[in-house]
């Protein structure tokens, strides 16, 4: 299904698992590719700029990464300047972020957005980073993670867009070939997608909820999957703004 005012693309009726262990309970060597473990100073580098140039505050940032993985975006965000929390639904993540990753336990809470309690702004910045997508409620887990940012902080989403150029040339080729197809939502792994955003959809949703939109980016991604020289699409895609990606900033007010 399509929200005909903002865009958001959902599954109706809704797959809500059981618990989150059916999102989540996969080994980690089979969820990332090997070179995913192996320290990269460069990652999510781009990212922590943004934050600097966005940021209106002053002193050490105090910074959640929901979703936390491994830790690998905990270790970046500590390697520049910011103070590094975490929490991951995930035992078996969690654990290897402890043990590979060196992230200190105290640090890296087991749980989920609805699981864990933070007192309220305690955060000057969290982000969902290949998150959202996967969570049957992400308006609430925005408003929860929101009250635990202080004023002015912000937190930073990557997630699919429901614009995306290549989603809509596959669904183009099936209705010319009258099948009931479309290629949203189709799941390469677990956990699976169950949403697509446009910035209309966090547009919508600040207004209603007290936020604010700080900036937005359209990135065309890294696969293409369509013919012909990959770099043609993303320039395309750049111009269109119609790429996989999309990276929302919002400040919380």
């Amino acid at each position: 299904m399509r929200c005909g005012r903002c865009g958001l693309v959902f599954a109706n009726p809704m797959p809500v698992p059981f618990d989150i262990a059916q999102h989540y309970d996969t080994p980690p060597e089979s969820y990332w590719k090997p070179e995913y473990f192996t320290e990269d100073p460069s990652y999510f580098g781009d990212q922590a700029e943004s934050f600097w140039r966005i940021w209106q505050g002053t002193g050490t940032p105090v910074a959640l990464d929901v979703g936390a993985g491994i830790g690998k975006c905990m270790r970046s965000l500590e390697a520049r300047g910011f103070e590094a929390h975490g929490l991951e639904p995930s035992a078996a993540f969690r654990q290897m972020g402890i043990e590979r990753m060196g992230i200190d336990p105290t640090r890296l809470r087991l749980g989920g957005v609805e699981d864990v309690e933070y007192e309220l702004a305690t955060f000057d910045f969290a982000t969902f980073g290949a998150v959202l997508e996967h969570l049957v409620d992400p308006a609430a887990q925005i408003e929860r993670v929101m009250s635990w940012l202080a004023p002015g902080g912000l937190l930073h989403l990557e997630v699919p867009s429901s614009d995306w150029l290549t989603a809509r040339i596959v669904n183009l080729v099936y209705r010319m070939q009258a099948l009931d197809y479309v290629t949203n939502l189709s799941p390469m792994h677990p956990p699976y997608h169950l949403y697509e955003f446009t910035p209309r959809s966090f547009e919508a949703h600040a207004a209603r909820c007290g936020y604010a939109v700080a900036e937005t980016r359209r990135l065309p991604g890294h696969d293409i999957f369509l013919p012909g020289p990959a770099s043609l699409w993303r320039r395309l895609m750049t111009r269109t703004g119609t790429g996989m990606q999309l990276e929302m900033w919002l400040r919380a007010t």
